[in-house]
């Protein structure tokens, strides 16, 4: 088996911090675009991995229950097998689907934890999955499945110690996604003659202050009946998250969630952020998908490349190219916020050989170049028209060890910071979102720009309770948890 060391080398890079990079209202994709990334190849005569063990099992022992708003089996709407899926059923196990929905999901399952049908697979999310849901007692360390000094885990081990508590491990990445980058049209640089943003990536100098220019100059060539935007889209997130520096941060010493609002860094951050939006470089609509950004004369498109692919895919005459967000001029280092893939335990289950032949089947996927090169070839069947150095730049390059990962710990703390359906701020996006975004908002009693001391006046006191009462039950659950 031979690791595709320019897809996963990245994980060798990641913050151990339990970094915040932020979990927005924009992160909410349509169901179908959620599990996109399972949408995997059909492989009509599978090989299955002699080093993957096979079930010996019962039926019943070899059936793992799914609790998800998606289906890993075939469905009407995605007919084809999934690779991993075939690698499963050759190995002698079963998917069983219990269908739950994406509001409804956590409650299902600890209906189901405190029942006697527990499911046992849970899809991560960002969203309140770690360590939320871990100190709630939904799910169960891995670490009897999943041995991590093994080739096929030895790749992510480092982002894996990320989900730890009490040095056990909660999550072992299947693959990651990288969460936004900046999508531009390459005819609008080429006419206008303007600085093009992927060669300054290549020499080095993309930056805020390039990235600033280059939006100054394009909106300085629009007219008022045909205006020019600098960007839309998730931004203001990933910007933070180019300082290396988080709104929430990890204390090792007395094992607590701690604030970091008074950080400069990240207050060099939001200032950044609120210039370029009093300049009126920033658009804040919602926009889906790149081509509609382009029709309105936006030049950057802040998103993940599921909204530059498939249903959003570029034409025979469009022309876009992909940059990375743009590095902190202060520091030479890239950061690139990304999410790792994997199915949880969920707690009470027993089917510990299922589950470990599971993730084995799961990860190989994504560690054989056999099953690498066909996922690639039958994206460019979909998307004929998006570049391969785009292709290769998100699914590659972001995740090599050029880019120092970023995780984002506050989207799963305590429902008022981190899950936007129990939000209480105007725009309904829980308070970390909140905060990360809404230097590009108006307050709507003054009419005037909020500043990064205005927000941070506001929640402060607010986020410092949370993470009391959080840090409260961490403390409770390390306790009980030796």
């Amino acid at each position: 088996m031979k690791n595709i060391k320019r897809l996963l080398a990245g994980s060798l890079a990641v913050i151990c911090a339990f970094s915040a990079v932020g979990c927005g209202k924009e992160e909410k994709k349509k169901e179908t675009e959620s599990s996109s990334f399972v949408e995997q190849i059909k492989v009509e005569e599978v090989e299955g991995s002699s080093e993957i063990a096979a079930l010996t099992g019962s039926e019943s022992d070899n059936t793992l229950k799914w609790l998800s708003y998606f289906d890993i089996n075939p469905t009407k709407g995605a007919p084809e097998k999934r690779a991993d899926l075939s690698l499963f059923e050759q190995k002698g196990g079963k998917i069983e689907y219990v269908r739950t929905s994406p509001l409804k999901k956590y409650d299902d399952l600890a209906t189901k934890v405190l029942s006697e049908d527990v499911p046992d697979m849970f899809w991560f999310e960002q969203r309140m999955t770690f360590p939320c849901n871990v100190v709630a007692g939904m799910f169960q360390p891995v670490d009897e499945v999943v041995n991590f000094d093994d080739p096929l885990w030895a790749d992510v081990k480092q982002s894996a110690d990320m989900f730890t508590i009490n040095g056990k491990h909660y999550v072992a990445p299947i693959n990651f996604e990288v969460m936004s980058v900046l999508t531009y049209n390459q005819d609008f640089i080429d006419a206008n003659g303007l600085d093009d943003p992927y060669s300054l990536y290549l020499e080095g100098n993309w930056d805020w202050n390039s990235f600033r220019s280059i939006m100054e100059d394009w909106v300085a060539l629009g007219t008022e009946e045909t205006p020019h935007i600098g960007v839309n889209g998730w931004l203001h997130t990933h910007i933070f998250a180019s300082t290396g520096k988080t709104i929430v941060g990890y204390d090792e010493a007395s094992q607590k969630f701690v604030s970091n609002l008074n950080d400069a860094d990240l207050e060099r951050a939001a200032n950044f952020m609120y210039d370029i939006t009093k300049n009126n470089l920033v658009n804040t609509e919602w926009i889906g998908e790149a081509s509609t950004a382009f029709q309105r004369n936006i030049l950057f498109y802040a998103m993940g490349q599921w909204a530059s692919i498939d249903d959003h895919t570029p034409k025979e005459d469009d022309h876009w190219t992909v940059v990375p967000m743009p590095k902190d001029p202060n520091n030479n280092t890239y950061y690139q916020s990304t999410t790792p893939h994997t199915y949880m335990w969920v707690k009470g289950s027993t089917k510990k050989d299922a589950y470990k032949c599971w993730l084995e089947c799961a990860r190989s996927i994504y560690t054989e170049d056999t099953y690498y090169q066909a996922q690639k070839d039958k994206f460019f069947v979909s998307n004929p028209y998006y570049s391969e150095q785009n292709y290769d730049l998100v699914n590659e390059e972001l995740l090599s060890n050029k880019f120092v990962q970023v995780y984002d710990m506050g989207c799963g703390l305590t429902p008022e910071l981190s899950d936007d359906d129990h939000a209480t701020t105007p725009t309904k996006e829980a308070i970390i979102s909140y905060m990360y975004s809404s230097v590009s908002k108006v307050d709507e009693e003054t009419q005037s720009q909020f500043t990064w001391t205005q927000l941070k006046s506001a929640y402060s006191g607010t986020i410092q309770s949370e993470l009391d009462k959080f840090n409260a039950s961490y403390a409770e659950f390390i306790k009980n948890n030796p």
